[in-house]
């Protein structure tokens, strides 16, 4: 009997994508605006989310949504990750807290509607306010793009390696329509890492475990060298055609 793997909650997901954001939309008066200048920085600290008060006066709030996308930062088929939505209306007015020489000690205040989530599978899931405050995100969602473009660029090999220790075994054979043509790392987070496996008919993604789940950044260089270890020790080879 195999133990389903451990994944991140769907509040954490959605923390973690909003703590590695560069980008959203505001869509609010009737008008979208792109904000480019997150550079990482968790919008949630500039956004005060206030629980809906029965009763109250929405008609006089003005709605605002703010979307965003997580994008793989390896090239991929289909580089969307997820889609983050979060609903609300304004209690003040919207400030993007960054084109002003004191905009990012700007915040605003809103009453908050839900956070959806929606992943390629068609999946979409809501979030209250009381699981987004208690949820944290990933150890891993800031670092994350850098250390998967590093694995890649610089150790490709090590991208192959890693699929001994995937269960069931890919096939190898190229004339086969479920071989695999392409392995890239897809996603990682304190749980482990999640490789897309590109196939002629399509792709489908695995995740390999880590021996524990990361409490820290820090602690990642010694549970992804455990992984790479456990893929030399094992007894199954695979070797994507060249």
């Amino acid at each position: 009997m195999h133990l389903p793997l451990p994944l991140p909650t769907d509040a954490e997901r959605v923390r973690s994508v909003l703590a590695a954001a560069h980008s959203m939309t505001v869509v609010t008066d009737g008008r979208r605006t792109e904000i480019r200048h997150l550079d990482g920085t968790d919008p949630l600290g500039r956004l005060h989310l206030h629980p809906a008060e029965p009763g109250g006066c929405a008609e006089h709030r003005p709605a605002i949504r703010m979307e965003f996308t997580d994008i793989a930062p390896t090239p991929v088929r289909d580089r969307v990750r997820a889609r983050v939505t979060l609903v609300g209306r304004l209690l003040t007015p919207y400030t993007d807290g960054g084109d002003g020489a004191d905009g990012g000690s700007d915040s605003t205040c809103v009453e908050f509607g839900r956070a959806v989530l929606e992943t390629p599978d068609g999946a979409r899931s809501y979030v209250g306010l009381d699981e987004l405050d208690a949820a944290r995100p990933d150890p891993l969602a800031f670092y994350e793009a850098g250390m998967l473009t590093h694995l890649l660029d610089d150790h490709a090999e090590l991208v192959t390696l890693l699929l001994r220790l995937v269960r069931p075994q890919p096939a190898a054979d190229p004339a086969a329509g479920s071989a695999v043509l392409r392995a890239l790392p897809l996603a990682m987070d304190r749980y482990g890492i999640t490789l897309r496996l590109e196939e002629r008919r399509g792709h489908r993604d695995v995740r390999i475990p880590f021996p524990s789940p990361l409490d820290d950044v820090e602690q990642s260089g010694a549970q992804i060298q455990a992984l790479f270890s456990a893929a030399r020790r094992s007894s199954h080879r695979n070797t994507l055609p060249a």
